[in-house]
């Protein structure tokens, strides 16, 4: 009888101890805790791709606990990032709204020993603040752009410069090659204005323009939905556009409806963003991948209307 209780007291305390390992987070015995920090899926194709695909690496099944905070705004993205930490996050994820700012709640959350992942855009912090940082290089995707454009020989370069969210990494890069033709007086600019990534925005740039009656034949504009909207105001006023135009029509991000347009020649260029870094981020925090890298950039390249293939569409688009 002592000896049945004796086993019976054995396998009680077995058991207890499994199921307190079972309750811990993020020492493969139980999900391991991730708090995101993005930008809304609302602000552009890239965005929602961006978005669906962290939902996806991060899920479940994949052995994750997920939370989630999207704004535009870095104030509000930083107060969530503050209360991740509070609740206990293993990893925090950022794609940050703006490049700085970001200090103080990144000391915080090594100091908590919480690790930290940023993706998509750069952030300007010490690196001894974050894991890896998996980006895309935003000032080489300006630099294709505008190289691109050069190679054009156009007779003349009068410009409607169709910014991004200002401060954030995408803007920063992007506007730089082509602010330095500006500075230089190679290309004109006829204006310079942020959409912060609105299509309509972008529309009422474009039209303000034209009604100004002011001359332009490029529309370089930061991401495919802001390039949108200024053709929809070319549209309007019977203005020609992409090959063969009047006007030389430049976007980002290769969301699939933007690279059918260039294929239809309404387009001119199209600039790569990949929005997918997740896996990436996935076997980091797994050691699947060991690499020591603290920067890892996405490989992108930028893509002509007269060159694309329906291949290309196929294999770079994003959405459907």
């Amino acid at each position: 009888m002592k000896r049945f209780k004796a086993l019976a007291i054995t396998a009680v305390l077995a058991l207890t101890f499994v199921l307190a390992a079972c309750g811990k987070s993020g020492n493969g015995s139980g999900p391991i805790k991730v708090g995101v920090i993005n930008n809304p899926p609302s602000e552009s194709g890239y965005r929602e791709a961006n978005v669906k695909d962290m939902e996806a690496v991060f899920s479940a099944e994949n052995g994750y606990e997920l939370k989630t905070f999207y704004s535009i705004k870095n104030d509000e993205q930083l107060q969530a990032a503050q209360g991740f930490i509070t609740e206990g996050v293993d990893y925090l994820l950022i794609s940050a709204a703006e490049t700085t700012g970001w200090d103080e709640v990144l000391t915080k959350a090594k100091e908590a020993g919480v690790k930290v992942y940023i993706f998509d855009r750069k952030i300007d912090v010490d690196e001894s603040l974050y894991e890896a940082a998996v980006i895309s290089n935003m000032a080489a995707e300006g630099d294709t752009a505008v190289q691109w454009l050069l190679d054009q020989n156009l007779p003349e370069y009068n410009v409607i410069h169709i910014q991004g969210a200002m401060g954030s990494d995408a803007q920063i890069g992007r506007t730089g090659a082509l602010q330095a033709q500006f500075d230089n007086g190679t290309m004109h600019c006829v204006v310079q204005q942020t959409a912060t990534w609105d299509e309509a925005e972008a529309k009422n740039i474009v039209e303000s323009v034209i009604n100004s009656g002011e001359s332009f034949n490029v529309i370089y504009a930061e991401n495919d939905g802001m390039a949108k909207g200024a053709v929809a105001a070319l549209d309007e006023h019977g203005i020609t556009h992409g090959v063969g135009g009047q006007v030389v029509v430049m976007g980002f991000d290769c969301n699939k409806w933007a690279l059918r347009e260039l294929k239809d020649g309404a387009w001119n260029y199209d600039g790569q963003c990949s929005p997918f870094q997740a896996q990436i981020i996935s076997d980091l925090i797994k050691g699947v991948n060991t690499t020591s890298d603290k920067i890892i950039i996405n490989e992108e390249k930028g893509f002509d209307a007269t060159t694309i293939t329906d291949s290309d569409i196929e294999k770079y688009g994003l959405g459907e």
